[in-house]
């Protein structure tokens, strides 16, 4: 029985002798102008190769085949869309819709359009967003693991109440956190780094002067970070922001008119802060710092 892989006899070609293959023969199976080798087993392979054939072995497992050593039971490259795997998905955009949704309850929170008490249900609210219900209840999870909202079941979720004592206990925290770092600072870093700064104070200043509170909320968070972003510790900067965030959950407490002289005293301490840092003096860095907080800081 004629070898399997074996390629047809020229004419005129000598009969092979019979002779077992020299292994330094073997390699010389596939050259071209070795056509006195084309018995051989290697040439088979070669021949089916450029013929785009598979060379794997017969049925018995045998050598003939012409596979190669520990390769027998290689599955082929085989495309995705032929084995019925779908391409790749765009980016959902769940996660920006959220945001959205997120930044926007934020802002009805902080300008008093939520009021503290109040429940509102998911899809109302997706109705006035423009959404449906689920990116709402998202968002809304988020803001509950904040203590902006607690949740209601079957009905959704209340707006929570913050009291006096609450907001102190909430102030005091962060001066515990805010105020060694303001001085250690103080102390080290460069005139030209605070008065940097400068226009995230005047941002709170405008806020305040037109009764934004939500523009305010944001512009305040923005200048103290910054503030502490000087400190080079990120953990630091992400649990003050935290704090600072629950302390404007709901900011509104009373008429928008009398807020508005509270949001114009805190912005003018922002002011005032950075004059000081920038000409490192230290009693008033302490000072301002510490009233800051004491004084019942958006």
């Amino acid at each position: 029985m004629r070898a399997a892989g074996r390629v047809p006899e020229q004419p005129g070609q000598p009969e092979p002798s019979g002779q077992p293959e020299q292994s330094g023969q073997s390699g010389q199976s596939g050259q071209s102008g070795q056509s006195g080798q084309s018995g051989q087993s290697g040439s088979g392979q070669a021949d089916a190769a450029a013929r785009g054939e598979h060379t794997h072995g017969g049925p018995d497992g045998g050598p003939g085949g012409g596979a190669l050593d520990g390769q027998d039971d290689a599955v082929p490259d085989i495309p995705a869309r032929r084995l019925g795997v779908p391409p790749p998905r765009k980016p959902m955009q769940r996660t920006s819709v959220r945001g959205q949704v997120l930044d926007a309850l934020r802002a009805a929170l902080v300008g008093g359009e939520l009021a503290p008490g109040e429940v509102y249900s998911a899809p109302a609210l997706g109705e006035r967003f423009g959404v449906s219900a689920t990116p709402v209840r998202e968002a809304m999870q988020q803001l509950a693991l904040e203590g902006a909202v607690e949740v209601v079941p079957n009905r959704g979720f209340r707006v929570t109440r913050r009291g006096a004592r609450e907001l102190g206990e909430l102030a005091e925290v962060r001066a515990l956190i805010e105020v060694p770092v303001m001085l250690r600072l103080a102390r080290s870093v460069p005139a030209e780094a605070w008065a940097r700064l400068r226009p995230l104070a005047e941002a709170t200043v405008a806020a305040a002067a037109c009764a934004d509170l939500a523009r305010y909320a944001e512009a305040d968070r923005a200048f103290h970070g910054a503030l502490l972003g000087l400190s080079g510790n990120q953990q630091l900067v992400q649990v003050a922001d935290d704090l600072h965030r629950r302390s404007q959950w709901p900011l509104v407490s009373g008429p928008v008119a009398g807020r508005r002289a509270d949001l114009v005293a805190d912005a003018a301490e922002h002011i005032a802060l950075l004059d000081a840092l920038v000409a490192r003096d230290l009693p008033v860095v302490q000072s301002l710092v510490r009233e800051h907080f004491t004084g019942g800081d958006v």
